[in-house]
């Protein structure tokens, strides 16, 4: 017998799936007709009925169901590798960060990069969940936290800080707070309740109740330039409305975070031929950042 027909297979393998013939072949971005082709052809070379109509769709017999239980699983490893490989060619990188550290951080330096690397095509994706390297066509991800992901390599870029930020209205409003006087004001709170480990070093007492608690921090940032309260800021993501005079800190006090920066990436990012190029130019920036 020649060799397997993947392209056939993987039709049979789709439209199993689906249960939908019309369905598969949008998937697939063929015509029904050319679908159906295709399953003729590879029901002819099995010399078998593999899919049956039923009320709702296609449904599989017993002989469909055994060749699906052989390739099914083959056929996603291949895909699997295609799109691993994919990522690797020399002038394409995807980047994923969470959207506050691209404002704040990244893009502002952004320009710098591009400028010396015009070869590089750099993808940035927005998320904030942690990137599943394994099955997304992403080469690596900035994200905060503890630094340690279980499969990944996570390199230490650069601490994060936190100090207490108001807008200009509201220190007109109320004056500019001693330390000891911050925990007597308005408080915009959060689910981590960093005020107490704040309170702990810095003295005073988190109060029993917040103007208002947000589990985001950029919504905690907007919300204190807005003049609702005082927020506990992480500077490096709070740095373009500091920058701009919408947010003041109130003290030159900070306290370091529970989390700080990462560079994360897969074993296969290594062998990308613009990933060091990459990495080494992130490495610099986080060493250069001012804090």
């Amino acid at each position: 017998m020649s060799r397997p027909p993947l392209d056939q297979i993987d039709a049979f393998v789709i439209a199993a799936r689906l249960g939908n013939l019309t369905r598969a072949a949008e998937a697939m971005h063929l015509t029904v007709s050319a679908l159906s082709h295709r399953m003729r052809l590879l029901e002819e070379r099995v010399g078998q009925q593999l899919l049956a109509r039923g009320p709702r769709g296609v449904v599989l017999t017993p002989q469909g169901q055994r060749l699906f239980d052989a390739v099914a699983e083959p056929i996603d490893a291949i895909e699997h590798a295609l799109r691993r490989l994919g990522t690797r060619t020399g002038n394409a990188l995807t980047l994923s960060l969470i959207p506050s550290m691209g404002t704040a951080w990244l893009v502002p330096r952004l320009s710098g990069f591009l400028s010396r690397h015009p070869e590089l095509g750099l993808s940035l994706q927005s998320s904030t969940h942690v990137v599943d390297f394994e099955r997304e066509p992403v080469d690596a991800a900035l994200r905060l936290g503890g630094g340690q992901w279980p499969g990944v390599t996570s390199e230490f870029l650069f601490d994060e800080w936190i100090t207490p930020v108001a807008s200009p209205d509201f220190i007109a409003r109320h004056g500019k707070p001693s330390l000891a006087a911050i925990s007597t004001l308005p408080l915009l709170g959060d689910p981590a309740d960093r005020w107490r480990d704040w309170f702990a070093a810095f003295g005073g007492t988190a109060p029993t109740r917040y103007v208002a608690v947000f589990d985001d921090t950029e919504t905690l940032h907007q919300a204190a330039a807005q003049g609702l309260g005082i927020a506990l800021a992480r500077q490096t993501l709070a740095q373009p409305l500091i920058a701009s005079g919408r947010l003041v800190p109130l003290t030159r006090k900070r306290l370091k975070a529970e989390f700080a920066h990462y560079l994360v990436y897969p074993e296969r990012s290594r062998q990308h031929p613009g990933f060091q190029t990459l990495r080494g130019w992130l490495l610099e920036q986080a060493e250069a950042k001012p804090v």
